[in-house]
C-alpha cells in the first residue's frame, strides 16, 4: 500500500501535485457547505467566526509558533525516518514562492478548520474529530510517529477551539504552523542547494 502510494506521488509533476492539493481543499470546502446545510440550522456553525477577538493574537499566533519550534527541535533530535512522509511536504513547498506558501497555508487552514473543528468536532466530539483529521492525512498512516503526531496536534487544536469558542483562533494557529513549516522546508532546501554548489565549486 505504501509503495503504491509513493509510486503514485512520484508519478506526479510538482505542478500536478499542487493542482491536486488545491482540488482537495476545494472538495473539503464543498463538503463543509453540504454538511453545514444538512446538520445545522441557518449555517449556525458560522457563528463561531469572530474576527474581533484578541485571542486570535495572544493565543492563535504564539501557540502556532510554539508548535513549529517544538516540531523543528524534534526534527533535529529524532532520526529522519520519524518525519518521512514520502517527500510530499518537501515537494509541495521547496520551489514555492513565499506568496504561494501563504496561499497554500491559508487555504488549507481555512478549509480544514471549518470542516474538522467547526462542523465535525461540534457534532461528534473532540476525540473522533481528531482521529478523522489524522486519517484524512493519508500519507501519515504509513509512519507511526507522524500519525501519533498529527492525532496529538489535532486534539490540541481541538482543545484550543473548545476553549476559545472561536474558529478564527484555530484557523490562524493552523495557518502559522503550515506557513512557518513551509518556509522552513523552502529555506532548508535553498541552503542544501547552496552547500552542494559550493562543494562542486571547490572540487573543480
Amino acid at each position: 500500500m505504501k509503495k503504491k502510494y509513493n509510486d503514485l506521488i512520484d508519478g506526479l509533476t510538482d505542478k500536478e501535485l499542487l493542482f491536486h492539493l488545491y482540488m482537495t481543499q476545494i472538495i473539503l470546502l464543498a463538503i463543509s457547505l453540504l454538511l453545514g446545510f444538512l446538520l445545522f440550522d441557518d449555517f449556525a456553525y458560522l457563528n463561531t467566526i469572530h474576527f474581533d477577538d484578541f485571542q486570535i493574537i495572544y493565543i492563535g499566533l504564539p501557540v502556532g509558533i510554539i508548535v513549529v519550534v517544538i516540531d523543528i527541535v524534534l526534527m533535529k533530535w529524532l532520526p529522519s525516518s520519524y518525519y518521512d512522509d514520502g517527500g510530499l511536504n518537501e515537494r509541495i513547498f521547496r520551489n514555492r514562492s513565499i506568496f504561494q506558501i501563504i496561499l497554500i497555508a491559508a487555504l488549507v487552514a481555512f478549509s480544514e478548520e471549518l470542516l474538522f473543528r467547526g462542523i465535525i468536532q461540534t457534532k461528534v466530539g473532540l476525540i473522533l474529530a481528531s482521529i478523522i483529521f489524522a486519517i484524512i492525512h493519508y500519507r501519515y498512516l504509513f509512519n507511526w510517529f507522524l500519525f501519533v503526531n498529527i492525532v496529538v496536534l489535532s486534539f490540541f487544536i481541538g482543545l484550543i477551539y473548545a476553549w476559545t469558542d472561536n474558529i478564527v483562533v484555530t484557523i490562524v494557529m493552523h495557518f502559522v504552523i503550515d506557513f512557518l513549516l513551509g518556509l522552513h522546508i523552502k529555506f532548508k532546501r535553498i541552503k542544501m542547494v547552496d552547500e552542494q554548489n559550493k562543494e562542486e565549486w571547490l572540487h573543480e
